[in-house]
């Protein structure tokens, strides 16, 4: 068979109650337009989201992979990437916070040469139809203030919007050698994508947010803070 113009990843822990909604969204904007796809659920949890994502099999595009513990958004984004098959490989998130219609903002630099697109909140034309509990808006900036000089992503604003795609071979050689399990995956791949000599372009996007949230305040965040020091010297590894 041949290969489809885009795999779309999707990353889900214990998302059943969007994830039917979220893949039938893609589907219903991107058939009509011709743009051949896949779809790749990558579903850690007990809640049957794997169940609910392989019953649309039928009618969508649809593999699906995953296991009953949680093992980190990273790691499930990397073997889906690994397993696609699509010209550009991309992923965005279960809960949908980005619509698939922001496709059309980042395919377009594809064909200008860039080898990276990614999605932001910060970039110009980004539009958010919901504001975060400030903390989490405090935490946000916190964070950029340490990982910026920690890592040297300066030219990016927004590491963390779950909305980025790749040129096949960039992405295959990406999620390689890519091995942080947890949140802190995006900053290392761009980190790589940047070291790599790899064009990247960072564009505004409609972002919604639902105000669910999967981070723990502490533990979470002492764990994303030595992912980074991993990425920063050199000795990133699954946790």
């Amino acid at each position: 068979m041949r290969a489809p113009q885009l795999s779309l990843v999707v990353p889900a822990f214990n998302e059943v109650a969007t994830i039917q909604r979220t893949l039938r969204a893609i589907g219903e904007y991107l058939a009509p337009r011709g743009i051949t796809y896949e779809l790749i659920v990558a579903a850690d949890g007990t809640d049957g989201t794997r169940e609910a994502a392989t019953a649309l099999a039928g009618a969508l595009p649809v593999t699906v992979m995953g296991a009953p513990e949680r093992r980190g958004k990273g790691r499930g984004v990397r073997e889906g990437v690994l397993a696609a098959t699509g010209a550009i490989v991309g992923f965005l998130d279960a809960d949908y916070k980005v619509t698939i219609d922001e496709i059309e903002k980042v395919l377009p630099w594809f064909d200008q040469g860039f080898d990276v697109v990614i999605g932001s909140r910060k970039a110009a034309g980004a539009a958010l139809h919901a504001r975060r509990p400030w903390y989490r808006t405090a935490g946000s900036a916190g964070f950029a203030l340490l990982m910026r000089p920690l890592v040297g992503l300066y030219g990016i604003g927004d590491t963390q919007c779950g909305f980025k795609f790749f040129r096949r071979a960039v992405a295959r050689d990406l999620f390689a050698r890519q091995r942080i399990d947890g949140y802190m995956f995006d900053v290392e791949v761009l980190s790589l994508a940047v070291r790599a000599g790899y064009t990247v372009k960072e564009i505004g996007v409609s972002w919604q947010d639902d105000g669910d949230t999967r981070l723990k305040l502490v533990s979470g965040n002492w764990k994303n803070l030595k992912d980074l020091f991993r990425i920063r010297f050199g000795r990133a590894k699954a946790a």
